[in-house]
Formats: C-alpha cells, sequence, structure tokens
C-alpha cells in the first residue's frame, strides 16, 4: 500500500471540497507544492501530450 505526504491528503482532500487547484497553499516549484498538486489531481486520467491514446486522434 502506497503511503502519501501530508500535502497530499490536503490536495485531495481539497478537490473532493469543490476547491480550485489555485487552493494550493504552497510556494509554487516546492516539493509541498507538487505533492499538493498530486493528491488534488489523482482522479484525474494522465494526459499523454505526445502521443494520442489508442484509440483516440
Amino acid at each position: 500500500m502506497a503511503t502519501h505526504s501530508a500535502q497530499w491528503d490536503e490536495g485531495k482532500a481539497a478537490k473532493q471540497s469543490g476547491a480550485p487547484y489555485t487552493a494550493d497553499p504552497y510556494r509554487a516549484g516546492s516539493q509541498e507544492s507538487a505533492d499538493w498538486l498530486a493528491g488534488y489531481t489523482d482522479d484525474e486520467r494522465e494526459q499523454n501530450v505526445d502521443r494520442p491514446e489508442p484509440g483516440e486522434g
């Protein structure tokens, strides 16, 4: 089982409560901010920008 940081948990909770991604309380570029955003976007499908997904495009 993977463990997540407190910031990851905060980001996940923020999204579930309807907060925008701009609600990230951590300094841009910090590990805390990256963890918060990872939690916030955990339920989103990963985007592949270099090639279309199979069956798309």
